[in-house]
């Protein structure tokens, strides 16, 4: 069917009319500024000079014993050194195994992206080269890019969402700008070592387009490209070994990921779905079948090295011995495809992506980016949880939270390498989370409100690979509002942006090295949706125990001048 056809089809449907989003899972457009997964823990874009400590925080922590009265500085307007030494102090604090690059690839989780090419909603959003460098330069390490023909360029071949209104691009532009990002970061100092970037290839092109594909990536990366095993080692993997290349020997290369069709494969993973199954996402399916399938050729097969893309026929694959499949044989599967699985599989599956790689992808009919809850499926082991990089939304903060202080790679726990049992949950233990929240300093007013208007509050969720009701156990306190009678009320009285709450939130769980807390500043309205303020996520695992400030972002994920005093303590029950 033609692009027109489609575009006519689709121009009387309306795609977002069936949307449901919960305004606590929303977040704002991501910018070059958006603190992503590869920046460093402790951020250092903002001046943290430019960081204020209300007068009411200050005599907080003098009232606590965290500082003497002189050390706080209650008599002065600035921070004093021993305020700015709490200032710097970095609320999580990255073990250096979980950087480490000595492991083999499957035993890493990657910071990745689906649907990079878009800026916006999937049927209608705008294509874009700048979206791919946006995700490569906030942390993304596996991007994705949607390859078709274009009919009126044969050798030229394009990028967009099939069988929407997505406007396409050219590949070789993607590729130009891939290979920019690139020599970019070749070029600038940085503590944090060399990595490599996954291409997720989606090959929609006929045998002499696929041909172009390939020339063309071999003609823009160059040397840049990973074209064929690293070692004489690799070239044993190729032919049987059980060994997979270590991620330290990738270096900075670009490595493609390449479909490889099997027999009876299944069409499309997420084609059982019937959840939110509206008309707009039945005719995409309806189209899809339409699309005949093409062998991938020789040319663009033999750039799949370390990772051939499937969609099996059976569940084979979860022995680890996939039916017809290739050697380095990657499992693309939606989200809803897997979590059918897991609820009696997951250790299986847990096994399997010691030795192999997954990828997981949201649901089709995500059609305007809502993101899928990453943290079940990294329970499982999957090293490419591939989100929606368009918005800083919840998915995006606990993704960032993962990959703090990291390149986009990170190790996985023991539980889930290889050795290990595939179940993460084994080894869990009840553990009690303490969040003493003391206040916050200069928490950002939206443009069109007041500070007077606003009655902030914290409200913290605890998340765990577990949980896949999507319930996850949430803790807030009281909203805060000035004393109306200002001078008369006894002691401090901070505005509104200055929020003192002396509150403790608990929690009694059962811990494992995948479990995160997300925290929001919100303002309790009494007629409208509480807006969110400010917003944090944080792995328990690399949490600093002890007083500290958390550095808050806004909902483009950017830096902000807040800071909220908490202080986190854990116990036995």
């Amino acid at each position: 069917m033609s692009d027109r056809g489609l575009s006519s089809r689709f121009s009387k449907l309306n795609p977002f009319s069936k949307l449901r989003t919960d305004p606590e899972d929303q977040g704002e457009a991501i910018t070059n500024e958006t603190v992503g997964g590869g920046h460093p823990a402790q951020p250092t874009r903002l001046d943290k000079n430019a960081l204020r400590v209300s007068h009411a925080l200050k005599s907080y922590l003098a009232s606590q014993n965290v500082l003497s009265e002189a050390e706080a500085g209650l008599d002065s307007e600035g921070n004093t050194a021993a305020l700015e030494e709490l200032l710097n102090k970095p609320h999580v604090k990255v073990p250096a195994e979980i950087t480490d690059l000595s492991h083999p690839l499957p035993e890493y989780f990657i910071s990745s992206s689906h649907n990079t090419y878009l800026l916006a909603h999937q049927l209608y959003g705008e294509s874009s080269t700048e979206a791919y460098a946006t995700a490569l330069r906030t942390g993304a390490r596996c991007v994705e890019i949607d390859a078709w023909d274009d009919e009126e360029h044969p050798m030229s071949p394009k990028v967009t969402h099939g069988y929407t209104l997505a406007s396409h691009i050219h590949f070789s532009s993607v590729c130009e700008t891939i290979r920019d990002i690139v020599d970019e970061e070749a070029a600038a100092p940085s503590d944090i070592n060399p990595a490599p970037i996954l291409i997720s290839l989606e090959n929609h092109c006929g045998p002499q387009g696929q041909k172009r594909l390939a020339e063309i990536m071999r003609e823009t990366w160059q040397h840049r490209l990973l074209g064929e095993p690293v070692t004489q080692q690799g070239t044993e993997e190729q032919s049987g070994s059980d060994q997979h290349v270590k991620l330290s020997q990738l270096g900075s290369k670009i490595a493609v990921i390449v479909e490889f069709h099997i027999a009876n494969e299944k069409e499309d993973s997420s084609s059982s779905e019937s959840e939110d199954d509206d008309t707009e996402h039945q005719q995409m399916k309806k189209a899809k079948k339409e699309e005949a399938k093409s062998v991938t050729v020789p040319e663009l097969a033999e750039l799949g090295v370390y990772a051939q893309s499937v969609k099996p026929s059976d569940h084979s694959w979860l022995t680890g011995n996939l039916t017809n499949g290739p050697h380095h044989h990657l499992i693309n599967v939606s989200e809803s495809g897997l979590k059918g699985l897991m609820a009696e599989s997951s250790p299986q599956i847990g096994k399997h992506n010691q030795q192999h790689l997954m990828r997981v992808y949201p649901k089709g009919t995500r059609i305007s980016s809502k993101n899928l809850n990453p943290v079940p499926f990294w329970g499982v082991g999957a090293q490419i949880t591939a989100l929606n990089w368009q918005s800083y939304d919840a998915s995006m903060q606990l993704n960032a939270s993962l990959f703090e202080g990291s390149n986009g790679f990170v190790l996985k726990p023991p539980a889930l390498r290889s050795g290990g049992s595939g179940n993460i949950t084994e080894n869990s233990r009840r553990r009690n989370l303490t969040l003493h929240v003391a206040g916050a300093s200069d928490i950002p007013i939206p443009p069109d409100r007041e500070g007077k208007e606003i009655k902030p509050y914290v409200t913290a969720t605890l998340l765990h690979p577990g949980d896949l009701s999507g319930e996850p156990p949430k803790r807030k306190t009281s909203g805060y509002k000035p004393h109306k009678l200002g001078m008369l009320h006894k002691g401090e009285n901070p505005p509104a942006s200055d929020p003192v709450w002396d509150e403790k939130l608990e929690w009694e769980y059962d811990d494992n090295e995948l479990t995160f807390l997300r925290i929001l500043i919100k303002s309790d309205d009494s007629f409208a949706a509480n807006p969110v303020l400010a917003v944090a996520a944080i792995r328990i695992l690399y949490v600093v125990e002890g007083w500290c400030f958390v550095r808050m972002l806004d909902l483009k994920g950017r830096e902000t001048h807040c800071t909220l005093l908490v202080r986190f303590s854990f116990e036995k029950p």
